[in-house]
């Protein structure tokens, strides 16, 4: 493939490093578009020197990383005719040249596919870089079924036409990146890791991520669908906890079956559209999703109404706490067939992504 090579690098208050760092992936046969986002006044003297070394775009302020290589994105799309490989590459200098260079040859030799940068997180790694990346790597295992290692990497390789799918993705800042990995498993965009050497530079101080905030930038789509998850499950379970008091005088076994399945109707018409509309903003026809929708509801009816059984009947489980684990239990099955199968995200009608600036 008789692609140019282009290292996208987002930099909001760089230290000096970043000028040797771009000069050594130029040696490497790389072009580089540097994207200032917002730095200092005392940082543009560096800016004008990296302007001798590679192409610098500014925004007028701070708008974070997602919307900075979007920015990027938007810059090569519309300056560059060819194809291309973008490699996105941090401007703290924790990413190496020859491994920007694997990187980018992998994203050259397997076009259509996310390329990540994978450390193994071996030797003395910051105590928050490596809980972080333990629990992301969890939680997108648990939402998603892919098993990716290293899922708060900045570097990574992907060609022109899968640059055009990430333009879309949501999230201006930390987040992005995670919305990215969510994406592909949503649309099924391959993801292969390839190892490259862990470097922390003074236990990663430089680094601009707010633990609190971009974390609960990073979860937030997991958490809108926990939200209404939860809300749901208040509505099923007071219908479910009402309806016993109702049937009290019938069979138990009857009581409680008939409990469960009034409270599942109820509660499924409500997640749905919340789901549609809020979590997912999917762009589906009614009747397409809440068909898929509905023999979803069934499955997990008859799966929730079995556990019951089993918690109560066989386990001797109190009902209303049979209730509560047969919930837990189908939450993420409920969360990753929602998200794979029955929603899809809103695209552009006419399939553009990016626009003349």
């Amino acid at each position: 493939m008789n692609s140019r090579k282009i290292a996208l690098i987002p930099a909001y208050q760089p230290e000096a490093g970043l000028l040797e760092l771009v000069r050594k992936i130029r040696e490497k046969g790389l072009e580089v578009v540097v994207v200032d986002d917002g730095s200092s006044r005392e940082k543009q003297g560096l800016f004008r020197k990296l302007e001798e070394e590679a192409t610098v775009l500014r925004h007028d302020k701070n708008r974070g990383k997602g919307r900075a290589l979007k920015t990027g994105f938007n810059y090569i799309q519309n300056s560059v005719s060819s194809d291309y490989v973008i490699v996105t590459v941090d401007a703290d200098g924790q990413h190496k040249p020859d491994d920007v260079k694997k990187v980018c040859a992998a994203g050259m030799e397997n076009p259509g596919q996310l390329i990540l940068g994978s450390r193994k997180m071996k030797g003395d790694i910051p105590l928050r870089s490596r809980f972080g990346n333990t629990v992301t790597r969890i939680v997108y295992r648990l939402a998603t079924g892919m098993k990716v290692y290293d899922t708060q990497t900045g570097l990574r390789a992907f060609d022109r036409k899968t640059a055009y799918r990430f333009a879309q993705v949501e999230g201006e800042r930390y987040e992005y990146e995670m919305n990215v990995l969510l994406q592909c498993a949503r649309e099924k965009i391959p993801v292969r890791e390839v190892e490259i050497e862990t470097v922390y530079i003074d236990e990663n101080r430089t680094s601009h991520f707010d633990t609190i905030k971009d974390s609960v930038r990073i979860y937030k789509e997991i958490l809108k669908f926990s939200a209404v998850s939860f809300g749901s499950f208040l509505i099923d379970y007071g219908i479910y906890s009402g309806m016993l008091c109702l049937t009290a005088g019938m069979l138990p076994d009857s009581a409680r079956i008939i409990s469960n399945v009034t409270a599942r109707i109820v509660s499924a018409g409500v997640n749905y559209t919340a789901n549609r509309n809020i979590v997912f903003q999917s762009n589906e026809k009614v009747v397409q999703s809440s068909g898929k929708y509905l023999l979803l509801v069934v499955l997990i009816l008859v799966a929730n109404t079995a556990l019951l059984e089993i918690f109560v009947r066989r386990l001797g489980m109190n009902q209303y706490v049979g209730k509560i684990c047969a919930e837990l239990i189908l939450f993420i099955v409920s969360w990753f067939v929602q998200s794979h199968f029955i929603f899809r995200r809103r695209e552009d009608a006419h399939g553009t992504v990016f626009k003349k600036a």
